[in-house]
């Protein structure tokens, strides 16, 4: 895999949308209408060793914002449930784990960090256990990084409004 390439803008739009200096940036990996990070990479390892297991995080504040509301209302549950009842939404769920997983051993280049390469073996947003969601915006994150991924493309569409009418990020 290529070095991601980080501009000093980029970097600065991701730090105002996270109100934090992000510490495991490789790169954006979707951009909103408007030219803004919506969807960044991260190394798996931040630079002291200490793991980071979301490979593509959101930072778009208004899709933070919505995905954020349907946690609130009990999304996580739900959409645990729906990917045990529904076998297309769990194959779907496994298939993008196990992508997870290889994109992460891939980043990590060989780095085991503080973990010793335990979590390189995590599925879309730390999860440790088949089947479960932990965070639904890692799953949209994943979803729009990796288009097909029909589990985080379904929680997505429950989103009103993908994009915001104004850019919400600068």
């Amino acid at each position: 895999m290529l070095p991601a390439v980080v501009t000093d803008a980029d970097r600065a739009v991701v730090a105002r949308q996270l109100g934090r200096e992000p510490r495991t940036l490789r790169g954006v990996a979707v951009r909103c209408p408007f030219g803004a990070p919506a969807v960044t990479e991260q190394s798996p390892y931040a630079a002291d060793g200490e793991p980071f297991p979301t490979t593509y995080y959101l930072t778009c504040r208004h899709l933070v914002a919505a995905v954020s509301r349907l946690e609130a209302a009990g999304g996580v549950e739900r959409w645990s449930e729906t990917t045990r009842i529904e076998p297309a939404l769990g194959t779907s769920l496994a298939a993008a784990d196990e992508e997870q997983r290889r994109l992460r051993r891939e980043l990590a280049a060989g780095a085991t960090g503080s973990d010793g390469g335990a979590s390189l073996e995590y599925g879309i947003g730390g999860s440790r256990r088949g089947g479960g969601l932990k965070c639904l915006h890692a799953h949209v994150a994943f979803a729009l990084a990796r288009p097909g991924y029909e589990l985080g493309e379904r929680i997505l569409a429950e989103v009103e409004r993908r994009w915001p009418e104004q850019c919400c990020s600068r």
